[in-house]
């Protein structure tokens, strides 16, 4: 809910965050999470062990780059090379909504993946 690092955080505080944000998700959305990609990337055994027993599968991105200070964007051409050069079958995207420059170029890039040959599926499609 906070984007807190999760290994800093106690029992408690760790479902009080998840669980704010579930609720915050479905009264929004409608939207039942059970995904959950830990802020920052920062987890440890006990931090997924919680969020497991809170019935969460955690999920990591396979790309991801400097996107997320809106101070320091690096233009639409970075984003884009950032994006396209490192997609691979599997792949799991982490862009920050933050970014303008991934607002720029995101339908750009998802045309260009799928003429790579790539589709997009949901994690629940998704084959391992």
């Amino acid at each position: 809910m906070n984007h807190k690092s999760m290994p800093d955080l106690t029992e408690e505080q760790i479902k009080s965050e998840v669980m704010n944000l579930h609720t915050a998700m479905y009264d929004k959305f409608q939207y039942e999470m059970k995904y959950i990609r830990p802020p920052k990337g920062e987890f440890s055994q006990r931090t997924i062990a919680e969020t497991n027993k809170l019935g969460y599968t955690t999920v990591m991105w396979s790309v991801a780059y400097d996107d997320w200070d809106e101070k320091h964007q690096k233009g639409e051409e970075y984003a884009k090379s950032k994006i396209l050069d490192n997609v691979h079958p599997g792949a799991v995207i982490l862009l920050h909504g933050n970014s303008k420059n991934n607002t720029d170029v995101l339908d750009y890039c998802i045309k260009e993946i799928k003429n790579m040959g790539y589709e997009f599926k949901s994690l629940d499609e998704f084959v391992r």
